[in-house]
């Protein structure tokens, strides 16, 4: 074989390596950490990205849910002491505070705990991707909270038996560093039709049922909301005026603030917050993110 065969050869080889190179993704980068005390999940990238400024609201300023306020601030507290703690299921009226109370928690622990955890979303549509991400956190020296927010389950939507699987199940089980929150309408994450088919046509509805339920059960805390009374949502609404200084007449702030309700057909934290930014535009009042 002459020189010019093997010179050839030689490129040919070449060319093939630089398409191997791009054809093969290249391996994804250790998350920095250190960026930032919340991340977002990008499961196609194998990514965590940093959030310089998380969309929240003061825990003081979250009315009418003390009683789970506590509970998960006690649970978030053992767990960034590295004690014992549940994953926690946030179920039940929308509006009521459900995720701002997971990202106020989280920031309020962090403050007295020296910024011993992270915050990490993984979107209701990645959940799949739930073990990944927890093999990826396991031996990353930092305690997280994993946030899913808006969790639930349709018919025909397999995907629930991954979480089960991530939350307990396997060989390794969860990781001692990660712990799970969800937010969710429904407090067994299924609809109630999806479970009463699986009831009318398994050959043991019971068991049947049980395997949908079961899902919950991966939830050690439930945390439930509840729509809130008159009173309660005018003291979130005063809450905020305080908080903010805005200035305006006690009689006018009521009768204008449960106005706003009635028009919206519902009281929540969601609704007291629309009326305050509504009234703070009017009054010309730029509301600050602290």
């Amino acid at each position: 074989m002459s020189d010019k065969d093997f010179r050839a050869i030689a490129e040919r080889l070449d060319r093939l390596s630089d398409l191997i190179e791009r054809a093969v993704p290249a391996a994804a980068a250790a998350p920095d950490f250190g960026a930032a005390d919340a991340f977002v999940w990008h499961p196609m990238a194998k990514r965590l990205q940093p959030v310089a400024k998380v969309n929240r609201i003061e825990l003081t300023l979250l009315k009418g849910i003390d009683r789970v306020r506590d509970l998960l601030v006690e649970n978030t507290e053992r767990f960034a002491r590295a004690l014992p703690a549940n994953n926690v299921l946030l179920w039940g009226a929308r509006g009521m505070g459900k995720s701002s109370l997971v990202k106020a928690v989280h920031a309020g622990v962090n403050r007295s705990a020296g910024q011993a955890l992270k915050l990490v979303e993984i979107h209701r549509e990645d959940i799949e991707t739930l073990p990944e991400l927890m093999a990826l956190l396991r031996d990353a020296g930092h305690r997280f909270i994993l946030f899913c927010d808006d969790l639930s389950f349709d018919a025909e939507d397999t995907s629930y038996k991954s979480l089960k699987a991530a939350l307990e199940g396997g060989i390794e089980g969860r990781p001692d560093n990660v712990v799970f929150y969800a937010t969710s309408n429904r407090r067994h994450l299924l609809p109630r039709d999806m479970m009463e088919n699986e009831r009318s046509t398994a050959i043991n509805p019971h068991e049947a049922v049980e395997e949908k339920v079961s899902l919950s059960d991966r939830f050690g805390l439930w945390l439930g909301f509840h729509k809130c009374s008159q009173e309660e949502y005018l003291a979130m609404v005063e809450a905020y005026v305080r908080h903010y200084r805005l200035t305006i007449a006690e009689d006018v702030l009521t009768h204008e603030a449960l106005e706003w309700a009635t028009t919206r057909g519902s009281r929540s934290g969601r609704v007291a917050w629309q009326f305050i930014e509504d009234l703070a535009g009017r009054l010309g009042v730029r509301l600050g993110g602290d």
